[in-house]
């Protein structure tokens, strides 16, 4: 790899290293490393630069969301972009730990092709993998509400859920709505839903 670039990222910026053939020397290299800001403007900037330095190839270590901004810019602009797990740099024995030595490292060992890139998924599989988490996320909340409310009303002893099926059935919704309308006498709410659907279902219930 001729012309690659790597970036340490963190959580508000990134240490870009970028390793290019010396222009007179062969056999040289020529190295540069910079701080990069994570904000939209500064990666569209650099990706303009690695772009004009002709970088074929940028390499990030996987660090959660904090390197999607680097990664979905980057890519945008064109570069090729690899997502590198942090255990494979690790296993490479012979680095220090710093921000910058870490982008020179990272740079090096794909100077040198002696990384793999992570499966990244194309674009439209990556929306509908967040709509569907999100989807899985909302219905964890609204199932972690519903055990919360059972609990709320097994702790004042109304055991509403001991005999309806679905305490948030049209029946369920009923007598809640009837005791947050403070009705609390059991045969008036045992009688609820009943009278709640035959008005329901009247047909002089329209006028």
């Amino acid at each position: 790899m001729e012309r690659g670039a790597a970036i340490d990222v963190a959580k508000a910026s990134g240490m870009v290293c970028v390793r290019l053939p010396h222009e007179t020397r062969t056999g040289r290299r020529v190295q540069e490393v910079w701080n990069v800001p994570a904000t939209t403007t500064a990666i569209l900037e650099l990706g303009d630069r690695l772009v004009c330095q002709g970088v074929a190839r940028v390499v990030l270590e996987a660090t959660g969301a904090y390197c999607k901004p680097y990664f979905f810019l980057l890519e945008a602009r064109g570069l090729e972009c690899w997502l590198v797990n942090a255990r494979d740099v690790k296993n490479v024995p012979g680095r220090l730990k710093t921000d910058k030595l870490d982008a020179v490292w990272l740079a090096k060992l794909t100077e040198r092709g002696m990384l793999r890139p992570s499966f990244v998924p194309p674009k439209p599989v990556r929306q509908l993998r967040d709509l569907t988490r999100l989807r899985a996320v909302l219905n964890q909340e609204r199932c972690r509400h519903k055990q919360r409310v059972e609990k709320i009303l097994e702790d004042a002893q109304i055991k509403v859920a001991s005999v309806l099926t679905d305490l948030f059935g049209a029946s369920g919704r009923d007598m809640l709505a009837a005791l947050i309308a403070g009705e609390r006498n059991p045969r008036v709410l045992a009688v609820w839903p009943a009278a709640i659907w035959s008005v329901r279902r009247s047909p002089w219930s329209t006028l």
